[in-house]
């Protein structure tokens, strides 16, 4: 049981709080911001050796190392995001007048490098792990990549919840391209196709047999996948998602022009 257990709650620790963290230093004076991208940073590269290094590792260890190190990258971009360092070439908030397809450009640019650094992240993590037998950092980095667009998709289409609070005020301009509503045409298919790879992946890991290594691999992943879906649900039900996360928030410094 301990077995089954264990990448669970490690995974919804792990979740807790590097969300809240950065949550925390986003909300510091933004004059710390350069200090936070710059810690972060490091340890990003230092993710990227560990991937290296644990890729052709088959152990539990090795997959609770690669689970960590793909969250270390996924953490750097969600901190050079929130702190406006790595967004878009669009600055300001979308013409409230303006159409749909011109919403939809508009909020592409305004996260452009963001994703295109997303990107760049996920491809040099396949071409570490290629062809290795730890593929748990890949699945997890994929899983984090492909649920996030899909809620970024969400967010703009519309859901009931926008979270606007996880925005900082040098941000706030990004709620322009988020649209209020019970729910859209897309959220249900975006559950639908996650919570089936979900059951996939529980299939998988509880496969009579199977290494104690790989089992705890597919739950790492079943288990951010699920966070994940956990996340979308938050959207739309009639509850506030921040709380989880109130004491990140508590405490959100006024805007300062300065970085």
């Amino acid at each position: 049981m301990l077995d089954l257990l264990a990448p669970l709650l490690f995974a919804v620790f792990i979740w807790w709080f590097s969300t809240g963290l950065v949550l925390l230093l986003d909300g510091l004076p933004r004059t710390t911001f350069r200090w936070s991208v710059l810690i972060s940073s490091g340890l990003a590269i230092g993710a990227f050796f560990g991937l290296a290094h644990t890729a052709n590792q088959a152990s539990g260890m090795a997959a609770y190392c690669s689970f960590t190190c793909a969250l270390l990258v996924w953490g750097w971009h969600e901190l050079t995001f929130l702190t406006g360092w790595l967004t878009g070439p669009r600055k300001q908030a979308s013409a409230p007048d303006c159409s749909r397809r011109d919403r939809f450009f508009q909020a592409i640019a305004a996260i452009l490098w963001h994703e295109l650094a997303i990107a760049a992240s996920g491809l040099l993590i396949i071409a570490i792990t290629w062809n290795a037998p730890n593929q748990v950092g890949t699945w997890t980095f994929a899983v984090l990549w492909v649920m996030r667009t899909s809620a970024k998709l969400n967010l703009f289409l519309g859901v009931r919840n926008l979270s606007e609070e996880f925005l900082p005020p040098h941000l706030a301009y990004m709620q322009s391209f988020f649209r209020r509503r019970n729910m859209n045409p897309l959220f249900p298919f975006s559950v639908a196709a996650s919570s089936a790879l979900l059951a996939w992946l529980m299939a998988q890991a509880l496969q009579t047999g199977l290494p104690s290594a790989q089992m705890t691999g597919l739950l790492l992943v079943a288990s951010i996948l699920f966070l994940a879906i956990v996340e979308h649900f938050l959207m739309v039900l009639p509850m506030p998602s921040t709380a989880l996360w109130r004491w990140a928030l508590r405490q959100r410094a006024s805007p300062n022009p300065s970085i």
